[in-house]
């Protein structure tokens, strides 16, 4: 059976934590540190990181929010004196990721980037080489470390007001993450999670939910098939409704819900006569954050083999008039989109999707 390059660029992710690691982060983990407000900004995958990252800086003592990017450059009401903007984008290519950078810089509002080496970003903290596939894995996974590592160095240079808990994101707890993401390389959890005939929902709480939405994500792309990611509570008020026996639930670690709400809709569900799998991982240590790490590579994991089973090719997302390059150039600064023209036809073929970026 030949490789896909998906394939390839998930059992890549342990190496590139480890990396990770031992990056020294001072100089921009000390702009988030002196800013009154962070802002994170991300479109696709790269919202599921500004979404996680903002718990983590939360925790590091930070007021941190995240938004869509497009939201961000046409809707917010901007930023404010003393905010700080962090940027998440493999590529450098993502057009209101971009955008949001640029102005901001006009602005002179601090800017720390997040891309993949290659984005020619000056500022940036790059992480890995340009995916392989365009189901984005590896960059993913990296943007969370990253995250990981500046809310623990914020925290720990004191210059940020907080509680005193613990907060996770030291060298060593992302070399826990990447031991754990080497466990699941080698024995994934999602082996008996049936391919259902229809649709699959993915469901959990709190930070599993935002790894819900991004399991189910990679399932689109590399599956080409339907699935979307809830939160519980989500799940519960209504999106449920159209869920049959030709669907399945997969329940993201309903222990991990103190008010049960998780597994209460699973049981609904198998009431319903819906197939439900559960997917557990045992408690390591890992706070509740970083555990999404390991927690996404077994549904990464589990998208590639669903693109085998349905014979798809998880390494060739856009096609057709999704690939279409005016699509992509939609929300770039001027100056980027001229650049993006005369790449036009290598880089609609690198897009990397609505996982992007």
């Amino acid at each position: 059976m030949t490789q896909t390059a998906l394939h390839r660029m998930i059992m890549t992710q342990a190496d590139a934590l480890d990396r990770i690691a031992g990056i020294d982060l001072a100089a921009p983990a000390a702009i988030l540190a002196a800013a009154r407000r962070v802002i994170l900004v991300g479109t696709g995958t790269s919202q599921h990181a500004a979404e996680l990252g903002s718990m983590m800086l939360e925790r590091g003592g930070l007021d941190a929010r995240w938004f869509p990017a497009a939201t961000w450059v046409r809707w917010s009401t901007g930023p404010r004196r003393g905010d700080a903007l962090v940027v998440i984008t493999h590529t450098g290519q993502t057009g209101y990721a971009a955008r949001a950078r640029a102005e901001a810089l006009a602005a002179g509002v601090p800017v720390v980037s997040i891309t993949g080496t290659g984005a020619g970003w000056p500022e940036a903290i790059t992480t890995v080489a340009p995916e392989e596939s365009e189901t984005y894995t590896v960059s993913y996974t990296a943007a969370l470390a990253v995250l990981a590592r500046l809310a623990h160095q914020v925290a720990a240079s004191g210059e940020a007001h907080r509680d005193g808990a613990p907060v996770d994101g030291s060298p060593g707890d992302v070399l826990q993450a990447a031991a754990e993401i080497r466990v699941a390389c080698a024995a994934p959890a999602t082996g008996d999670v049936p391919l259902p005939a229809r649709s699959l929902g993915i469901v959990g709480c709190g930070p599993w939910g935002i790894t819900a939405r991004e399991g189910a994500l990679k399932v689109r792309e590399a599956a080409r098939m339907l699935a979307e990611g809830f939160d519980a509570e989500r799940f519960l008020h209504g999106n449920a409704v159209p869920f049959t026996g030709a669907d399945g639930v997969l329940l993201l670690q309903p222990e991990s819900d103190g008010d049960g709400l998780t597994a209460a809709v699973g049981h609904a569900a198998a009431r319903e006569r819906i197939p439900v799998t559960v997917l557990s991982l045992p408690d390591s240590g890992l706070s509740p954050l970083l555990a999404q790490l390991p927690m996404t590579v077994h549904l990464q994991i589990m998208a590639e083999r669903f693109a085998r089973l349905r014979g798809q090719d998880p390494d060739t997302v856009i096609t057709g008039a999704w690939a279409d390059p005016d699509l992509w150039r939609i929300g770039m600064p001027a100056a980027a989109r001229l650049g993006w023209r005369r790449a036009a036809p290598r880089r609609a073929a690198q897009a990397g999707g609505v996982s992007t970026p």
